[in-house]
């Protein structure tokens, strides 16, 4: 039966297809870009159970774990959790799988919100695991259905990777009805699912038959589809770029559109290439299936044309592969550059301003909204690498500073609640048990803030919304061994400047949690007012821009405060030498 049309994300569609495929169990870490799969799914909560997990470790065990019990899981993740997730992934490839078993990885080229951009395609060859690949909000759905018979046909777990674009561009998509997928009676299996050396050394085999059947499999999958048109041009393109290709190339163009993009089916690709005269492979970041065509002895050109940075699009492919240069015409207008920056009255302002008061600290960052604590003119950070990396980082400096001699610094380590939950906890047992000589810092807002909110094992609510265990952090650390944690308002720069004091001059292990809730969270009433100049008692000074607000401006030499942004927190007022700077009374 035809159902109305929908309007839907790429991440809304996977969701959908998630719930049409009789999917029972998932389990996710917010990540953008793929953070939306897991924000619709609760839609589907009477049909499925859905969860925000510690880390994608977790979420991937916790799928996997579904599927070995019988029934079909999902877990997603942005291309950098499948960094932490890498190791049940491998082995699950060799163990096989119960029910079906997709792992959505959501690539970010350009990085738009990311720290490195790494092509996941890898993945898929790496773990010998099946690859699917949609390009628009339809696929999303229908190919999502297709993984999970392809996951069970072949007993297999499979990567459905998306890009940034086709995770959040909107489509239209077709629904179709949910078809529940019965889970057989668990039997125990200990030859399959126990990875055990003796087991993984028979399962191996299996694997590699499994890409063979694989490769021949999409020779004939309606995933991988031939549009023959002309035989002066063929391209051979996948996922986002498919669209990119078919509007920068002429019309009468041939194409090869992969959906099934690991194992490549390389037959099929051998036979296409025969009926063109010029073959290309179109694809974003590395030259993932032109160098496996290309080892295959098939003749093809792209990567040395479209070059392997960043995102691509038509204009990009029409100007590289024809040399047909858009005109351009000048408006007499710049553009403006508008750096990111923390949120007015954002709780980790006050934390950064007390650290960049002072030269001899160095100060470990991790990845969130406090990344921003690192720009300008806070510059307070010295370093950030991966999640659960402020800590360990820190340790790392704080042993190569006790080596090399250098003495007079004071190191740092500092993370975010949702990122303590993920990756810190571990870091925090390496700083106490191998006695490092770091301050660890937990910026606690009380939600996961950078990926837009999503709750965490310490907010107290759990994906579903409903009240959940609250993991108190100063808890944990006084459990590993810290026997003095202090607890501290950072927006009260005072006290954030004494505890940071006192934290230093502890004679016993200490860590410090910064805790005040994002002012972003809707269910949280905040006390927000604004604040205002006395411009008699400006002198110009500058200090109130050290905070980095957006709200502060200086005007005519004379600092003033955009109300539109302000929210009374304060902390321009603070660090104002002249108190030039006051909260209005409500």
């Amino acid at each position: 039966m035809q159902l109305d049309k929908h309007l839907l994300s790429g991440n809304e569609a996977i969701a959908r297809g998630a719930y049409e495929a009789g999917v029972k169990v998932c389990s996710a870490y917010p990540g953008t870009p793929s953070t939306e799969v897991f924000e619709e799914l609760p839609r589907y909560k009477d049909a499925l159970y859905c969860e925000w997990a510690p880390n994608e470790k977790v979420a991937t065990e916790v799928a996997y774990g579904a599927s070995i019990a019988g029934v079909r899981s999902l877990c997603a993740m942005k291309h950098v959790g499948v960094n932490v997730a890498a190791d049940p992934i491998f082995t699950a490839a060799y163990n096989g799988v119960g029910g079906g078993f997709v792992i959505v990885s959501a690539d970010d080229p350009s990085m738009h919100s990311s720290q490195n951009e790494q092509d996941n395609r890898y993945y898929a060859r790496a773990a010998k695991i099946p690859m699917v690949e949609p390009a628009d909000s339809q696929e999303c759905l229908d190919f999502v259905k297709a993984a999970y018979e392809i996951s069970e046909k072949f007993d297999v777990p499979v990567l459905f990777r998306t890009t940034t674009r086709v995770a959040h561009s909107k489509s239209l998509v077709t629904f179709g009805e949910r078809t529940e997928h019965e889970a057989a009676p668990y039997v125990r299996n200990t030859r399959k699912y126990i990875a055990a050396p003796a087991n993984a050394y028979q399962n191996h085999p299996k694997v590699e038959k499994n890409l063979e059947a694989l490769a021949a499999y999409g020779c004939t999958s309606p995933l991988n589809r031939v549009e023959m048109k002309g035989t002066k041009i063929g391209v051979i393109t996948a996922s986002i770029a498919y669209y990119y290709a078919k509007d920068a190339f002429p019309e009468d163009a041939s194409f090869l559109k992969l959906g099934l993009t690991w194992p490549l089916p390389m037959d099929l690709i051998r036979d296409f290439a025969a009926k063109v005269e010029k073959l290309y492979v179109i694809e974003e970041l590395e030259g993932f299936m032109e160098d496996q065509i290309k080892a295959a002895g098939i003749a093809c050109v792209g990567k040395e044309l479209t070059g392997k940075l960043y995102e691509l699009n038509p204009q990009l492919i029409r100007e590289r592969v024809f040399g047909d240069k858009a005109p351009t015409v000048d408006v007499g207008v710049s553009a403006v550059s508008r750096p990111p920056a923390l949120c007015p009255g954002c709780p980790h302002r006050g934390f950064f301003y007390t650290m960049s008061r002072h030269k001899d600290f160095v100060v470990a960052g991790d990845i969130g909204c406090y990344t921003l604590g690192g720009s300008a003119p806070l510059n307070a950070l010295d370093s950030v690498v991966c999640m659960g990396g402020g800590f360990t980082v820190a340790m790392g400096m704080s042993k190569a500073f006790e080596m090399s001699g250098v003495t007079g610094k004071k190191i740092f380590g500092v993370m975010g609640d949702s990122t303590f939950f993920h990756s810190g906890m571990t870091g925090a047992a390496e700083i106490i048990y191998n006695k490092g000589n770091v301050i660890p810092v937990v910026l606690d807002n009380s939600i996961t803030g950078m990926t837009g909110h999503q709750d965490n094992p310490g907010s107290g609510y759990n994906l579903k919304g409903e009240i959940a265990e609250s993991l108190k952090i100063e808890n944990i650390l006084r459990a590993y061994g810290y026997q003095n944690v202090i607890i501290v308002d950072p927006q009260d720069l005072t006290a954030m400047e004494q505890a940071v004091q006192d934290a230093l001059a502890s004679e016993v292990p200490a860590a410090i949690i910064a805790r005040r809730p994002c002012l972003l969270i809707k269910r949280i009433k905040h006390d927000i007012g604004k604040c205002t100049v006395d411009t008699d008692k400006c002198i110009g000074c500058k200090r109130c821009l050290g905070v980095g607000c957006p709200a502060v401006i200086v005007e005519n030499k004379k600092a003033r405060i955009d109300r539109n942004q302000c929210v009374g927190c304060t902390v321009c007022a603070q660090v104002c030498p002249m108190g030039a700077i006051t909260r209005e009374e409500k």
